[in-house]
C-alpha cells in the first residue's frame, strides 16, 4: 500500500489529475472513507484530469453519474443510500462494469458481494487540515504513480 499526504482541496484535484494519466479502461476502483473525506473532490480531479470540464457532482441521491470523455466512460457510483446489498442487483449497476469503462464506488462495502472487486483501492482519511490517502492495486503500478506525483511536486 502506497501512501500519500495532501494538504488541502487543491491538492486532492490535482493529485485526482495525475491518477487519471495512470488510470485504464477496464478498472473498478473502490473509494473508502468518511463522510466529507474527499471521495468526490478525487473524482473531480480523476475527470479533470482526463479532459472533462463539465460540472461533477456527488452522486449521492442519483447514485451514479455518468461521464463521457473521448471513447471513455466513466461511472461514479455513490450507495451511501444502500440499505442492502439487494438494492445493488435491483438497480442494474453490473451492466456498467467492463473493459471499456472506468467505474469509481463510493462507499463500496454496502454491495461488495455483489460488485467485481476492485482493481484499485484508494482510502482517503481526514489528516489535519488535509488528506492522508493510500492506494493499493492489483491492476497498476500505485508505487510509480504515486512516486511520480511526489517528483512533481517537490
Amino acid at each position: 500500500m502506497k501512501s500519500i499526504f495532501l494538504a488541502d482541496e487543491d491538492a486532492t484535484l490535482k493529485f485526482g489529475g495525475h491518477l487519471a494519466r495512470c488510470l485504464r479502461p477496464g478498472l473498478t476502483i473502490y473509494l473508502h472513507g468518511d463522510l466529507g473525506a474527499g471521495k468526490t473532490t478525487l473524482v473531480r480531479g480523476v475527470l479533470r484530469g482526463l479532459g472533462f470540464d463539465g460540472r461533477v457532482k456527488s452522486p449521492t441521491y442519483t447514485l451514479v453519474e455518468s461521464y463521457s470523455v473521448s471513447s471513455l466512460y466513466l461511472y461514479h457510483f455513490d450507495l451511501y443510500r444502500f440499505k442492502h446489498e439487494q438494492e445493488w442487483l435491483d438497480a442494474g449497476f453490473s451492466e456498467l462494469f467492463g473493459d471499456g469503462t472506468i467505474c469509481l464506488v463510493e462507499w463500496p462495502e454496502r454491495a461488495v458481494n455483489l460488485m467485481p472487486s476492485a482493481d484499485v483501492e484508494i482510502f482517503l482519511n481526514v489528516d489535519g487540515d488535509g488528506r492522508r490517502i493510500e492506494l493499493a492495486s492489483s491492476k497498476i503500478d500505485v508505487a510509480a504513480c504515486v512516486d511520480q506525483w511526489a517528483r512533481a511536486v517537490a
